[in-house]
Parts: C-alpha cells; sequence; structure tokens
C-alpha cells in the first residue's frame, strides 16, 4: 500500500512547482519595447492635420470592420469573431472613461498597437492584428490616436470572449507570443524605392494583408508570406498571392492591380465576399499614390509555380454523369451571364475559362459565391455593380457540387470536383 506524502514533503513539492511556474512565466511574459519616439516634424503638425491622417489610418487599418456590429454605434465594439479557440469580442474604442479608451494615454495606444498589451496590461488577443500594427511608427499609432480622441463616448461595457481552456489562459497567451510575436517597427529597405517601401508598409503593417492571406498552423501562428489559407472567422479562403496557381501578381500589371484594389473590379479579377467589404470600406478610401504603391509591392513578391502533376480526371461512368448534370445546370442557370464558353462580359460578368478563382485546391469561395450570392463592392470606380443571385434556395446541395465540379473542370479548367459534404458545411456558414 502506497504511503501518502508527508505535509512538510508536500508543502516542499509546491513551493518547487511554483517556483518552476515563476521561471517559465518569467522566461515567456514579453517584455515592453518602447520603440522609437515620435518624430518632432510630426510633434509640431497642428491638431486637425493630425487628427485627418488618423481617419485616413484608420481607413487603411479597416478598423470599424472589427469594432463595429452592424446597426450599432461606430467603434463601440461587440462585434463576435468566431475563431477555433472559441469567440473573441471586440472591445469598445469610443471616448467613453470606463467601457472605451476614454482613459488611455497615447502610451497606452502604442503599447496595445505596438507590443499587443492593454492598459491594465493584460496581453492581448491577436484577433487584434497587432502582430501586423506592430509595424506601425509612433508618428502614425499617434495620428490614430488623435482621431480616436473625436470618436463620441458610447456607454457599452466590453463583454468577456468565450475562449475554451487553456487558451483562455493569459500564461498560454505569453507562450504563443513567446513562439510567434516579436515586437519592432518596420525597417525601410534600402535598395528598394520610396514607393515600393510605401506599398511594403501599409500591405505588412496597417493593411494586415497577412493575417487572412497567409496560412495559420494548428496554434493559429502564421507567417508573414502571403501564401493564402482558409479564414475560420469568415469562412472563406483567402487565395495566395504568390501562387501562380492562385492569386499571384507576377505577371500582372501594375495598373490592373491598383484598379483591382481601387475598385473591386480588374479586367482579370472581382472581388467578392469579405474582400469586397474591404475595398468598399477602406481600400477604395486610400490615395491613388498609395494603392499604387500597394500594388507595386504586391507584384513584387516572388512566385511559386503550381507543383505536381496535372489532375487527371476519373473516366467512370458516375463521375461523368455527375460533371454532365454540371453541365446542364450551367445552361440553365449561369450561361446567360458568362457566356457558353465561360467567357463571361467582364467587369460585370467575370470570365469563368481559366479562373483561377476556381480551380484553387480550396473550393470554399465558389461553393458560398453559388449558395448565397455576391456583389463586387460599390465603389468610386464601379459604383453601379452587377451581382450574382443566391441559388441556395434553387439548388440541392448535391446540384451545387454538380455545377461548381463542372465550373472546375470545363475550358481551361482542371481541378478535382467536389462533393455535397462540402456544399452542406458552407450551406451553414454565415455571411460575416
Amino acid at each position: 500500500m502506497k504511503r501518502p506524502m508527508k505535509p512538510h514533503r508536500l508543502r516542499w513539492a509546491l513551493a518547487i512547482l511554483l517556483v518552476l511556474v515563476a521561471i517559465v512565466a518569467w522566461l515567456l511574459w514579453p517584455r515592453h519595447d518602447a520603440g522609437p519616439p515620435a518624430s518632432a516634424a510630426f510633434a509640431a503638425l497642428p491638431a486637425a492635420e493630425k487628427i485627418a491622417r488618423g481617419a485616413y489610418l484608420a481607413r487603411a487599418g479597416d478598423c470599424m470592420a472589427c469594432h463595429t456590429v452592424r446597426g450599432g454605434a461606430q467603434y463601440a465594439g461587440g462585434r463576435t469573431l468566431e475563431t477555433p479557440f472559441g469567440a473573441v469580442i471586440s472591445p469598445n474604442l469610443t471616448q467613453d472613461a470606463e467601457t472605451g479608451i476614454g482613459a488611455w494615454s497615447a502610451d497606452d495606444f502604442w503599447n496595445a498597437l505596438h507590443n499587443g498589451r492593454s492598459r491594465d496590461g493584460r496581453l492581448l488577443y491577436p484577433a487584434f492584428p497587432y502582430p501586423n500594427y506592430t509595424a506601425v511608427t509612433r508618428d502614425d499609432a499617434d495620428a490614430l490616436y488623435a482621431y480616436f480622441r473625436t470618436i463620441p463616448a458610447v456607454r457599452q461595457p466590453n463583454a468577456p470572449h468565450r475562449l475554451r481552456f487553456p487558451y483562455d489562459r493569459q500564461v498560454a497567451l505569453a507562450a504563443w507570443r513567446a513562439l510567434y510575436f516579436s515586437p519592432g517597427v518596420y525597417r525601410e529597405e534600402k535598395a528598394q524605392s520610396a514607393e515600393w517601401n510605401r506599398g511594403a508598409y501599409l500591405v505588412q503593417g496597417l493593411g494586415h494583408c497577412s493575417a487572412c492571406h497567409s496560412a495559420r498552423n494548428a496554434l493559429g501562428g502564421s507567417g508573414d508570406e502571403l501564401s493564402g489559407g482558409l479564414v475560420p472567422v469568415l469562412g472563406w479562403y483567402a487565395p495566395s498571392l504568390t501562387s501562380d496557381g492562385e492569386a499571384g501578381l507576377g505577371d500582372w500589371p501594375v495598373q490592373d492591380i491598383a484598379r483591382l484594389l481601387h475598385t473591386g473590379v480588374a479586367p482579370r479579377s472581382t472581388v467578392f465576399g469579405p474582400m469586397a467589404e474591404v475595398v468598399r470600406e477602406s481600400l477604395q478610401h486610400l490615395s491613388e499614390g498609395d494603392v499604387q504603391a500597394m500594388a507595386v509591392y504586391l507584384k513584387s513578391l516572388p512566385s511559386t509555380k503550381n507543383g505536381g502533376a496535372p489532375y487527371e480526371r476519373s473516366k467512370e461512368a458516375q463521375a461523368v454523369a455527375f460533371i454532365a448534370a454540371g453541365a446542364k445546370l450551367y445552361e440553365q442557370h449561369c450561361a446567360d451571364c458568362h457566356g457558353k464558353g465561360g467567357e463571361g462580359a467582364p467587369p460585370h460578368y467575370p470570365p469563368l475559362a481559366g479562373n483561377r478563382a476556381l480551380t484553387m485546391a480550396d473550393a470554399a469561395n465558389p461553393i458560398r459565391i453559388v449558395l448565397n450570392g455576391g456583389f463586387p463592392p460599390a465603389t468610386h470606380g464601379n459604383p453601379r455593380p452587377y451581382g450574382m443571385p443566391p441559388f441556395s434556395h434553387v439548388l440541392s446541395d448535391v446540384e451545387v457540387a454538380q455545377v461548381v465540379s463542372y465550373l472546375r473542370s470545363a475550358w481551361q479548367n482542371n481541378a478535382p470536383p467536389v462533393g455535397s459534404t462540402a456544399v452542406n458545411r458552407y450551406r451553414a456558414v454565415p455571411l460575416d
């Protein structure tokens, strides 16, 4: 029979465990990085210019997208962001001193953007993309702070996050940060032009493009390679911006990239889904110079070629009949707009022949567009966008799978078919 541990030995064991926990916490806990101070030139600007600059930067970062619920007060928070680890609730950014950031100083605001820490010292969850925002300069952070000081106070208490154990523990977040986060302001590459560096600064920092366009591992860590990935929060696939098989931009003219970012439509592509919101609420409001700079930077990214052998389509009778059924559905529901040969009528009706959005390995986007329809954004360059109606109420899961599989096999397209199970999974995913 095992003897119970003596009280003094139990106390020693607990003491050693506490010391080990303290050592681990000390090693993992992030240190404060003060970063470079604001420039004298910025400090000398009139208050109105600082506020105007901050308003522009808030648009560039699309801050309202997460911090405003539909029909709610601007920046009052409360939007639920579903993640694989639970739900994160966006906080109130209005000037209410108790429930918002009215009591925050410029240093507190900078610390949140740059170090991912709240005013009370708590570590922030990276659903707030401080791994990108850390690149923002102190001048721009102070401009944003000046702008948010003008947001009227709204008393709306912040709801607690609903995260599963152990992701709801600060020590677990400290461990994540030790693996995947290091604060640091963007450093210009001297070998590149001022335009290229401005584009890199916007894409890597406030634009936080890698937050969606980079794959994440099981712990939610990601790189900054813009290699594409499924966005669990949104239920859409953000394509790779470097792969020729997805949305690689290396062979695009810079003006077409800029046009797509600024208006949502271009000769080769049209944006839908979450990207349409980004263009509508953020990118269309940027200056032509900044959008051009982003295009220059994106075009310069190293491209990756398609790997592996071409997909070999099954010639079995059942597989052939499945695609044939999709062809009939296409002729019945789609050909009037997109053409019998998938040629489309751009920019209003995108071409489907050779359309890389249809042939990516993950078919989430074409499935969702067939189910839910969609509109490109209404922008100054595309004020009356043509949209696609939803077919979720017209087509069954099997029929959606058939027509999407046909689109992935017709004309120059060659990608594997999709099944009704995948369609059913996305039928239940909310639009936002």
